[in-house]
């Protein structure tokens, strides 16, 4: 009975992880739907001040009676409002933008060449340098890039696979900030004041993002505000979950389903799927991004490339998705 009785409790974290992985690639698909009513600006912002709420409401209860206490300073705070104009904000708005041009399932595999961006600047600030495989991967991410860039007119729009890689490289530096964050800042502070942050700097959107909801059908407002609940604040807080009970190397490789469930609801709902260079392409997206990361797991000694680690699942950097 005891065993029995454990196996439950013993399951939740996968099934966060599996729900964590649903509501991801499921904001591309929704994105690409609601993108026809509300522009990429106004939908971003609707999406932060919806996980604003939660996450801030969270944050005050969480902390009751010592928040300010919670709060950094210095340059640890620069570095909050940082990632969240960057990346909260930023970054959002270059994926919404992104799809104005491609499909969710392409899109997705671009934004996936994240992790890379993480490596090189580890290279670069860290001076880590750059092992062989980081560079063959590298390589073989960016040929794939170009293999969907050259696969023809329509939805693999030159300017959306520019949007969608810029938007990989405010991920890949939001990153690295917050690895900073994280070693003065307890997770949830550190990703509910960057999602207020996106949320105050796009705040000049808010009274188009009303207007284009009140002319828009329902079902974008709806949609709004599940990518603000769904995979940004209970994405975010399930994440955090599943990492801190299942091992980190587990839980960050999970995050290459997210393309191909990406593909798959893109296929299902919007009736969407990538050419066939289009998919030979984000193969090579995400092989390359698979290279590159083999170098950090055997150099987990190095006290600074911990940073790299984060990508790979360092348990202590929660949040570091933002689909």
């Amino acid at each position: 009975m005891t065993t029995s009785s454990r196996l439950p409790a013993s399951r939740l974290p996968a099934v966060a992880l599996v729900a964590v992985m649903l509501m991801w690639s499921s904001s591309f698909v929704v994105i690409r739907s609601v993108g026809e009513h509300v522009s990429p600006a106004a939908m971003a912002e609707g999406r932060l001040v919806a996980a604003s709420i939660v996450l801030i409401g969270w944050w005050t209860w969480r902390f009751r009676g010592r928040l300010l206490a919670t709060v950094p300073r210095g340059t640890t705070l620069a570095l909050v409002i940082a990632y969240g104009a960057l990346w909260f904000a930023l970054y959002t708005v270059l994926v919404n933008a992104a799809e104005q041009h491609l499909d969710a399932g392409t899109t997705a595999l671009l934004v996936n060449i994240a992790p890379i961006v993480v490596a090189v600047l580890a290279g670069v600030v860290l001076r880590e340098g750059f092992p062989p495989l980081l560079m063959v991967g590298i390589a073989v991410s960016f040929a794939g890039a170009a293999v969907i860039a050259l696969s023809g007119p329509g939805r693999h729009d030159r300017i959306g696979i520019a949007l969608a890689i810029a938007a990989a490289l405010m991920y890949g530096i939001s990153v690295v900030a917050q690895k900073v964050v994280l070693r003065q800042t307890d997770p949830l502070t550190a990703t509910a004041l960057g999602c207020f942050v996106g949320a105050l700097v796009l705040a000049p959107y808010v009274p188009r993002l009303i207007v284009e909801l009140s002319a828009s059908p329902a079902s974008s407002t709806v949609g709004v505000v599940y990518l603000g609940l769904a995979p940004t604040a209970a994405g975010f807080l399930l994440w955090a979950y599943a990492l801190a009970h299942m091992p980190a190397s587990l839980t960050i490789s999970s995050s290459y389903a997210v393309p191909a469930l990406s593909i798959a609801q893109s296929w299902v709902f919007l009736g969407e799927v990538p050419s066939a260079a289009g998919l030979i392409g984000g193969v090579l997206c995400l092989a390359g991004v698979a290279i590159a990361r083999i170098t950090p797991r055997r150099r987990a000694s190095s006290a600074d490339g911990r940073v790299v680690d984060a990508v790979a699942g360092d348990p202590d950097t929660v949040g570091q998705k933002a689909m």
